[in-house]
């Protein structure tokens, strides 16, 4: 910013980090507002990479940080209801009457006229952010209608925002986003996914469902039916610990009605495939879900329906099996809210599982190399010998190589009754 002074140019720390210094947060970075055009800003430092300088946005890399600078601007329409058409460099009140909520279009002037650090510094403000900062207000910048319209992810960032804050959102902001909430169809499922991502990884994940849920947001993030059952599963997870987005899912899901069952064939009876599956088809399409956030998702949903249903059906070598899996921590947390007594059973009888001979996951004793070795030729039957060699393993009935190669080579892989 002293540099660009220097230049001769205004600079301002503008946006979410002016929101959150004046919060009392940290902000997670620092951009900055300037007269200064694209090329200008080039000009002036060393070491620029142009990540949209037809929207007037260059990344400046100095020391080891790398910031965001943008030149004034006013936009055009969003005909793609994602970006403006078309941009105009401009001053700071237009600037900040372009973006989308009041605590967001906030400029902070950490310098004063000579170039000293003021704490916090002068905050200039042409859109009543203060005020609403003061009131734990979310509003929309002007016409809240007219900024949804522009870009109908602005009614996920609301309740994220909210959410994240403990900010009451503004009635007509409130009523702008249900009336929009169906236009959200329209929006990119990648760019819907990672607003999901950041409300269910905040400690304010359960906030931010039971908003998505009033607003009538749920049932387009999802493509799913609407609901507004109270998201308990979600508020049981640990708020200041780290959960994945797929824990965060399989609460969620439970919150809206899902019934667990676990895998077809778990335990000594065959059952019906989980009803998880389709929903996670769903999600993964709705939400634009990577293969590993899917196949986490539909484990944990399949080791809670497990835990539930059929654990006391399990020997030991299946439930240490299924406690060394993944998954099986976070189907507990979720077990735990559902059933404390059973969820506390199980992990009782882990701990005397993972106090056994090997614990819950030795190294197995066999390995198919092992089985050449001995002159087996490799086929099909090599996973069914190794399974089994395994899991008498788990239970202690071989304890040496040579007791697992014995067993192994002894008798012929016969179908399960």
């Amino acid at each position: 910013m002293r540099r660009l002074r220097e230049h001769g140019h205004v600079a301002y720390l503008a946006g979410g980090c002016v929101r959150d210094e004046l919060l009392g947060l940290n902000p997670t970075d620092y951009d900055v507002a300037t007269d200064a055009p694209p090329q200008r800003v080039t000009s002036i430092f060393p070491r620029t990479a142009e990540v949209g300088a037809s929207f007037g946005v260059v990344l400046v890399r100095q020391d080891s940080a790398t910031v965001e600078v943008a030149t004034f601007r006013s936009d055009g329409p969003y005909s793609d209801r994602r970006r403006p058409d078309t941009v105009k460099f401009s001053d700071p009140a237009s600037d900040a009457k372009r973006r989308d909520f009041t605590i967001n279009a906030l400029f902070l002037d950490p310098l004063d006229e000579h170039g000293v650090e003021q704490s916090p510094g002068r905050v200039i403000d042409f859109v009543g952010g203060q005020a609403d900062l003061k009131a734990r207000v979310l509003r929309a910048v002007g016409d809240p209608a007219a900024r949804l319209d522009e870009d109908h992810l602005r009614a996920l960032r609301a309740v994220r925002f909210s959410a994240r804050l403990g900010f009451a959102i503004e009635p007509a902001t409130a009523d702008a986003i249900r009336r929009h909430a169906g236009r959200l169809a329209g929006v990119s499922r990648e760019r819907i996914g990672d607003e999901v991502r950041r409300m269910l990884a905040d400690r304010c994940r359960a906030r931010a469902v039971k908003l998505l849920q009033t607003l009538g947001l749920d049932a387009p993030v999802l493509n799913d039916a609407a609901s507004d059952a109270e998201p308990a599963h979600v508020a049981a997870l640990q708020p200041n610990e780290r959960v994945s987005f797929a824990l965060g899912l399989a609460a969620w899901a439970l919150d809206r009605g899902l019934q667990p069952a676990p895998r077809e064939g778990t335990g000594t009876k065959k059952r019906s495939p989980s009803a998880a599956t389709g929903l996670v088809g769903r999600w993964r399409a709705a939400l634009c879900l990577s293969n590993d956030e899917a196949g986490e998702l539909n484990r944990v949903l399949s080791v809670l329906g497990t835990l539930t249903h059929a654990w006391d059906d399990l020997g030991v070598a299946g439930r240490k099996r299924l406690a060394a899996g993944a998954a099986f921590a976070g189907a507990v947390t979720l077990l735990k809210h559902r059933d404390g007594p059973r969820a506390t059973r199980v992990e009782g009888e882990v701990a005397e599982l993972r106090s056994s001979l090997g614990g819950l996951a030795p190294e197995p004793l066999l390995t198919g190399d092992r089985l050449i070795a001995a002159g087996l030729v490799a086929g099909p039957s090599f996973r069914a010998i190794l399974e089994r060699v395994y899991d008498a393993q788990l239970e202690g009935r071989v304890k040496t190589h040579a007791e697992a190669l014995q067993l192994g080579l002894e008798h012929e892989v016969k179908p399960d009754p």
